[in-house]
Parts: structure tokens; C-alpha cells; sequence
């Protein structure tokens, strides 16, 4: 007998309340493994691949790419007995029934509760509940106490194909008798919309995903609207939220860096660091973590709950990274313990995962200090916004040949801009002063270091 589970929507443990649909790794028909990995997701901080619990047949996809669906919502229906084997011939007592031998494997993953997911299809709108099979429906070769349930209606792939739609634009077309595995979608990754299934009801040629018939764009106004989801839309909320609850304070400072960039060239070439890419990134990130020692404040947080101010003996290095889906911020843990080869491993494997989308929630939490290397954009300075839970971020400016005074005399030199925000709450303007030039002087000098 079959039997219908419903897979939910998991938080994957950092509090979220809703994400958007990115890709289905699984189509109806298609055999799934215990934790195999059956949907990616995007959350207010990263793109995520969640693993299904249950072994089985997959029947439905809930959900279409692109939807924002809560936590706990059913986004997927998976046939865990898709062979009848498990089914009894006859009624057993309850409390006599034995437990299948793959629930033991199929104990609920992180995030997704202890509670017994429903094993039957939730009923469609004015539909009668699937309580039993259908008239149609063959007879089981075997005789049972009472009618297997009826499998979910699923539309049939052809050739594996199923088409993105969203379910408005599904019934619109079963309404007007368009065949949706005949169009191809405008919108972005190819969904259908609305209008491709009335152009097909209308005997119009269908328009091409390059056309000006797209997502969000207004002819009339020549404008284009896209919703802010996701990572963006975290970011904005967490930016307004810093700017306007930390009394931002914002020190700069110009330093000459050729002899850090010297230093670079020569460890670039020695056995310890060959093959490790080492950026300038990588001697701000030492520099910050040596700094923070003697200027402990930047690396504390303001506690508005218990008005308090939080000391961390441990600095979790954020490292703001420009990605397709918005600005995030992952971080390297415990970077204070690490030497200068590690954080530039560190920093190659955590801006690959972020520029891929990868960066797991987990790797984002808990931050104390961040570095925003805007010079990568060709950019000498700005005012960066300090993360919440945060107390200070350094933004490092473009390194540029420039005219500079040495020993009294012009020359040419490798120059670049700090530039640090603090929240004047937990940081006095001598501390923060004191820690930027320290900062400074390291990568002017970076032989100073062996007196901190």
C-alpha cells in the first residue's frame, strides 16, 4: 500500500521564517535516498541544499522555483512505500503493529521537528478529501482492510521536462486549454507567466525570453520592478536597522604600503607560501587581529537588552563579499588564532563558496568585527555601516601609485585609504584612533609587529 508523506519546509537553525524557492534537484518519478538532496533554497543569508528524511518515490512538487514559501509549508510529496511491501495483509492492533525497519534511519534531520509529518495530500480547494482510491484506479493484488490511498495527481513530465509555472498561471492554462510543455517561459529562469499562456490561447506568436515582455517591466513607463527577496532584502533591513540604532563615528587614514607590498612579493616566492594566494586582504585581516589585542573595544558589542557592554575574547573576522544574490558576509572563525598563511587559505576558500552562492547560514553567524575591501572596485574610500552585533568595520581603499614624501624627498609609493566606523557607544574617539593607527602601522611596517 502506498503511503504519502509531505516534506516541509525546514528552518535549517538559524530562525528562518520564510525562504525562496531556487531549484529542484528532483522531479515527479525520479528514487530518492535518506538525505539525499532534493531542493535548494535561498534564505535571508544564503542559498541552501536541503536533504529529504525518507527513502522513496518522489509524486509531487508543491512548490514551483521562484515562490516564497513559510516554514512548516509543504513543499514536496514522497511515496515512502512506493512498493507495498511494509503493508499488512490484514488489521493489526495498534499497539502489536511493528515499526518499518527504515524508520530508524529516517529519524528527523536537524530543523525539521519531531513531529510526524502527514502522510496524505492535503486536499485541493474545493475538492473532495483523497480518502481512497479512485473508481478507475486498478484493484491491489492483494486484499486489504480498507482502499489504499489515491496518489497525488502530478503532471506528466515529458522527457523529464516540467514546466515552471506559478499555480495561477497552471489553472489559467488548464482553463483555456494551453498545453504549458508547449511554451517557453519569459520570465527570469524561464517561468511561464501569465501572459505567455493568453498569447498561446490567442493563436499569438510566443514571445522570447529577450523580448521586452519581461518580469516586473512596465511599457508604459519604461521601468522595471523587481521584488527584494532573500539575501538582499536581509541586508537591507539589517543596514537600515545599524544606521539608525548605532551612533555611527567614521576615522580616516592614508599610509603608505609598499613595504607590505614588498613583503608580499618576497613571501609569494618562498616555499612556505608557494601555490597560496596572498592578497593585501590577507595582511589586513593579521593586522586587524593584532590590533584588536591591544584595543579590545572595537572587538566588544553594545547589549541594548541588558545595557551592558560585551567583551569577546575570540574575533570572528567577517569578510564582506559582493555575490549575484546580494552582500553577504561570512566569516572566519577564530581568525585571531590563525597565521598569516591560514587566513589566506581561509580567505580563498570563503570568497569562492560566497561568489558561488554556497556560504552555509552557519558560517555567517556570530561576527565581531568586519573588513569591507572596497578597493577591489577601484574605490579609495568610504563610510562603511557597521553589521548589527557588531562594534566597528574597516574599509580598505584601492593601493595606487602615488606621489609621496620619503626622507624629505617625492617618490613614488604604494598608497591606500582606511577608512573605520565605529559605534560611539562602546568606542571613544581615542580608541578608535588608537586601533586604526595601529591597523595603519602595521601595514605601513609590517616588521612593528614584532614589538606588539
Amino acid at each position: 500500500m502506498p503511503e504519502y508523506k509531505q516534506f516541509p519546509l525546514a528552518d535549517t537553525a538559524e530562525g528562518l521564517t520564510e525562504a525562496d524557492i531556487l531549484n529542484w534537484h528532483v522531479k515527479p518519478g525520479d528514487t530518492v535516498a535518506v538525505n539525499q538532496i532534493v531542493v535548494e533554497i535561498e534564505t535571508a543569508k544564503a542559498a541552501v541544499e536541503l536533504p529529504i528524511p525518507w527513502a522513496g518515490v518522489v509524486t509531487e512538487l508543491l512548490v514551483e522555483p521562484g515562490q516564497t514559501v513559510e516554514v512548516g509549508t509543504p513543499i514536496l510529496t514522497i511515496d515512502v512505500d512506493p512498493g507495498g511491501a511494509a503493508a499488512p495483509s490484514a488489521p493489526a492492533p495498534a499497539s502489536s503493529a511493528p515499526e518499518p525497519a527504515a524508520e530508524e534511519e529516517m529519524k528527523p534531520l536537524v530543523g525539521y521537528g519531531s513531529k510526524t509529518v502527514v502522510t496524505q495530500r492535503r486536499a485541493r480547494k474545493g475538492a473532495a478529501p483523497v480518502a481512497a482510491a479512485p473508481a478507475t484506479a486498478p484493484a491491489p493484488a492483494a486484499a486489504t482492510a480498507s482502499p489504499a490511498p489515491a496518489a497525488p495527481a502530478v503532471e506528466a513530465p515529458r522527457g523529464g521536462y516540467v514546466p515552471l509555472a506559478k499555480p495561477p498561471v497552471r489553472k489559467l492554462a488548464k482553463d483555456l486549454g494551453v498545453d504549458l510543455h508547449a511554451l517557453t517561459g519569459t520570465a527570469d529562469g524561464g517561468v511561464i507567466t501569465r501572459d505567455d499562456v493568453q498569447r498561446a490561447a490567442n493563436g499569438a506568436a510566443p514571445a522570447t525570453a529577450t523580448s521586452t515582455v519581461d518580469a516586473g517591466y512596465d511599457p508604459a513607463t519604461r521601468e522595471r520592478r523587481v521584488p527584494v527577496k532573500g539575501v538582499r532584502k536581509a541586508t537591507a533591513a539589517a543596514m537600515v536597522q545599524s544606521a539608525f540604532t548605532a551612533p555611527h563615528v567614521t576615522e580616516f587614514l592614508t599610509i603608505d604600503v609598499t613595504p607590505m607590498m614588498e613583503l608580499r612579493e618576497r613571501l609569494k616566492n618562498s616555499r612556505e607560501f608557494r601555490g597560496v594566494k596572498l592578497t593585501p586582504l590577507a595582511f589586513a585581516a593579521k593586522a586587524v587581529c593584532m590590533a584588536i589585542k591591544r584595543t579590545p573595544d572595537v572587538n566588544a558589542v553594545w547589549s541594548e537588552e541588558t545595557k551592558e557592554i560585551v567583551f569577546k575574547d575570540y574575533v570572528h573576522l567577517g569578510i564582506a563579499a559582493a555575490t549575484p544574490r546580494g552582500l553577504v558576509v561570512p566569516k572566519l572563525h577564530d581568525a585571531d588564532a590563525m597565521s598569516l598563511k591560514d587566513i589566506a587559505v581561509a580567505l580563498t576558500e570563503l570568497t569562492e563558496v560566497a561568489r558561488e552562492g554556497k556560504t552555509t547560514p552557519a558560517a555567517m553567524l556570530n561576527g565581531t568585527f568586519t573588513i569591507s575591501n572596497i578597493g577591489v572596485f577601484g574605490i579609495d574610500t568610504g563610510t562603511p555601516i557597521i553589521n548589527p552585533g557588531e562594534t566597528a568595520i574597516l574599509a580598505l581603499g584601492a593601493i595606487r601609485d602615488t606621489p609621496w614624501v620619503v626622507d624629505g624627498e617625492i617618490k613614488v609609493r604604494k598608497v591606500m585609504q582606511l577608512s573605520l566606523s565605529f559605534d560611539h557607544r562602546v568606542v571613544d574617539g581615542q580608541q578608535g584612533s588608537e586601533f586604526l593607527a595601529d591597523v595603519g602601522a602595521l601595514l605601513s611596517d609590517p616588521a612593528v609587529a614584532i614589538t606588539f
